[in-house]
């Protein structure tokens, strides 16, 4: 299985601004409000929420995935590797030969779920992908565009993630940890994974 982010956040929607307000809290210090100093907040802003999400598998600010994979991992229904799905935009079929069709939007549909969003077929099983072919899922998944819509408890953990990030910028390897404050707010968010692809075709041979 491959994933591949599609769209980043917007800069606007980065919260810069409770970010330098947690800074003044937590050093006593004034942070200075200019470009320069906003672009890096939203460059630690950026890598504590890729953190976050990678641990819960969830995505915090809406953008578009494609989802690669050599086959279904059941036909009955393929989880999606992340959520919450706000919706499944196009399911392309290649056939290895240069070919790809995209699979009619009423020969399956989307699940919504909080943990395990799935496609299940419209009929019995979802179609049937060629031996040396892949099928690409591209889809759409956040709470939303704003940093309001984010859970609080998420919405926390990634400010302090940052901070930590901005306060250790200067020491080797710093980015490694994970603060146990951190780790608290996301632990009900964090889902056990399944695999979204066989990784195999020996079951197709």
């Amino acid at each position: 299985m491959m994933l591949i982010e599609e769209t980043a956040p917007a800069a606007e929607a980065l919260p810069v601004a409770a970010l330098r307000e947690h800074l003044r809290l937590g050093t006593g210090f004034e942070i200075a409000q200019d470009n320069a100093e906003d672009m890096a907040l939203a460059g630690f802003l950026r890598a504590a929420i890729a953190t976050i999400e990678a641990r819960t598998g969830k995505v915090l600010l809406t953008r578009r995935f494609r989802m690669q994979l050599d086959d279904w991992r059941d036909r009955l229904g393929q989880t999606l590797p992340l959520a919450p799905v706000i919706s499944v935009e196009r399911i392309e079929i290649d056939d290895g030969m240069g070919t790809v069709t995209e699979i009619p939007a009423d020969n399956w549909r989307l699940l919504p779920h909080g943990q395990r969003p799935m496609i299940l077929p419209a009929g019995v099983i979802l179609p049937h992908v060629p031996r040396r072919g892949l099928v690409n899922v591209t889809f759409w998944a956040g709470f939303g565009e704003t940093w309001s819509q984010v859970p609080a408890d998420l919405a926390q953990a990634v400010i302090m993630l940052a901070a930590q990030y901005y306060e250790d910028r200067g020491q080797s390897g710093a980015k490694g940890a994970m603060p146990f404050g951190v780790s608290a707010l996301i632990e009900r968010w964090r889902q056990v994974r399944t695999l979204a692809g066989r990784g195999s075709r020996e079951a197709r041979r």
